[in-house]
C-alpha cells in the first residue's frame, strides 16, 4: 500500500488548465482499482492518494502519468506502508497488503 502526496509547485496557477485531465487520471485509477482514496490537502496545497499496487515501480509509473506531475505543477512523494494494525472498519487494508 502506498500513500502519495502531490504538493503544488510555483506553477500551481496552471493547474486549472490540466484539472479535467487530472480528474480523468484519478477516475482511471479508481476504475483499475489502484486507488482507495483521493482527497485534497488543505488549504490548497495539493492532494493525497492511498493506492495499492504489486510494487513501487507500478505506482511510480502511474504517478508519472498524472498530467499535473508531467507539467511540473505538482511534485509527488510516494511512501510505502505495510499495515500492521487497523481499526476493524479498515481491516480490508491489511488484507490488500498481503
Amino acid at each position: 500500500m502506498f500513500i502519495i502526496t502531490l504538493n503544488l509547485t510555483e506553477k500551481k496557477d496552471k493547474a486549472g488548465q490540466f484539472m479535467a485531465a487530472h480528474n480523468e487520471w484519478i477516475a482511471q485509477g479508481f476504475a483499475e482499482r489502484a486507488f482507495l482514496l483521493v482527497g485534497s490537502l488543505k488549504p490548497q496545497n495539493g492532494g493525497a492518494i492511498i493506492a495499492v499496487a504489486n510494487d513501487r515501480l507500478q505506482v511510480e509509473a502511474r504517478v508519472a502519468a498524472d498530467p499535473l506531475v508531467r507539467e511540473g505543477i505538482a511534485v509527488p512523494h510516494i511512501q510505502e506502508i505495510a499495515p500492521a494494525r487497523t481499526d476493524s472498519r479498515l481491516s480490508f487494508l491489511q488484507d490488500s497488503a498481503a
